[in-house]
């Protein structure tokens, strides 16, 4: 297993739990026009799909404009290779697994298509039990499933510090790969991997990733994400 920079980790997890105000705006993007007429035939583009981004503020991207919070960035990756997705940013600052099975149902009055859950940390953060954290994430899960029967569905994992326990770590970081395997979801092992080492990846309060450790973010969702498009 590889072994991260726990100190680091822990300052970002840190961030997490904060009642962080939320950033601008909620990024939609604008659907094109279904149909482009030529002289000898009508082509019809495909509709749009939606991948909503479920989480807390990693995934609202605390102190930044909308539009360069890592799912903006997906979108502008999805532009760019003229995929017809809409990335929707879903993310709530201090949410735990808890609050965000109160949200799912009105969140999910919109299509979706696939379904990136990323939550837990804030629940190891409060040392909340971690059955309690599972169940959370499980009837998350069976909501978008009995909603979205096609929906494809990526779990994002977090670590726990070892200052929790050994135990604990092993079991807080299975509940994501075991989720993973019981609904056939993709995973991202750490959403956070890569930033453990690199304080230049975080805004001034050296706490929450700028710019540059958005981007790195986006790295580590895309790897599993592209698999899904």
């Amino acid at each position: 297993m590889r072994k991260y920079n726990y100190c680091w980790f822990l300052v970002i997890c840190i961030i997490i739990s904060c009642n962080n105000k939320p950033n601008k705006a909620e990024h939609v993007a604008e659907k094109p026009t279904n149909v482009a007429n030529t002289s000898t035939e009508v082509k019809k583009k495909q509709p749009q799909k939606t991948i909503l981004f479920f989480g807390d503020s990693l995934t609202a991207g605390y102190g930044l404009d909308e539009e360069e919070s890592f799912p903006s960035l997906i979108q502008d990756r999805l532009d760019s290779l003229s995929l017809e997705y809409v990335s929707v940013n879903g993310g709530l600052s201090g949410e735990t697994t808890a609050g965000g099975k109160g949200r799912i149902d009105w969140v999910l009055e919109q299509p979706v298509d696939i379904f990136v859950l990323e939550l837990g940390a804030n629940d190891m953060l409060r040392g909340l039990d971690i059955n309690s954290t599972r169940q959370n994430l499980k009837d998350i899960l069976d909501v978008v499933q009995s909603k979205y029967p096609e929906a494809k569905i990526i779990i994002a994992g977090m670590l726990a510090p070892p200052n929790m326990g050994a135990e604990y770590a092993f079991e807080f970081q299975s509940i994501f790969s075991d989720l993973a395997s019981e609904y056939k979801a993709g995973l991202i092992p750490f959403l956070l991997s890569g930033l453990e080492t690199r304080p230049d990846l975080f805004l001034g309060d050296g706490k929450h990733p700028n710019t540059d450790g958005q981007k790195v973010v986006v790295e580590n969702v895309w790897k599993v994400l592209k698999d899904y498009l």
